[in-house]
C-alpha cells in the first residue's frame, strides 16, 4: 500500500519549490506508479500552492468516498483512515506554507513602503 496523496504531493511541492532531487522524484513517480490519474495526478503535476491546495482537496474527498466505500471489517480499512489522518495533517502543512509565504509578501510590501517614506522619490 501506498500513500499516493502524499507522494504527490510531495512532487507537486517538489514542482513548486523548483527542487531538483531526482532520486526523490524517481521514488515518488515509482510509488504513483499505475495511479496517476484524477485528483492526484493533478496534484503531482500542480505548479502553484493555490493549485496544489485545490488538488490536495480532492484527493482528499476522493479519500473520504473510498473510506465510506469500505467495510469496517475490511483489513485495509484501518491503513485508510490513517492515511486520511495522514493527508489532512499535510493539508494543514500546506496551508501553513501559504499562510507563511503571504506573509512573507506582505512584509516586502512593508518594506517597500518603508523604504519610499524614508527616501521620497520626486516625480
Amino acid at each position: 500500500m501506498s500513500c499516493y496523496e502524499l507522494e504527490a504531493l510531495r512532487l507537486g511541492l517538489m514542482n513548486v519549490l523548483g527542487t531538483d532531487d531526482r532520486a526523490a522524484r524517481e521514488h515518488a513517480e515509482k510509488e504513483l506508479d499505475g495511479h496517476l490519474d484524477g485528483p492526484v495526478e493533478a496534484l503531482a503535476n500542480a505548479e502553484s500552492l493555490a493549485a496544489i491546495e485545490r488538488h490536495l482537496d480532492a484527493a482528499l474527498v476522493d479519500l473520504e468516498a473510498e473510506i465510506a466505500a469500505t467495510d469496517a471489517d475490511d483489513p485495509e480499512y484501518d491503513y485508510l483512515r490513517g492515511r486520511l489522518v495522514a493527508v489532512r495533517d499535510a493539508e494543514r502543512a500546506v496551508a501553513r506554507l501559504t499562510t507563511q509565504g503571504e506573509s512573507v509578501l506582505d512584509g516586502l510590501g512593508d518594506a517597500h513602503d518603508v523604504l519610499h517614506e524614508a527616501f521620497p522619490v520626486d516625480e
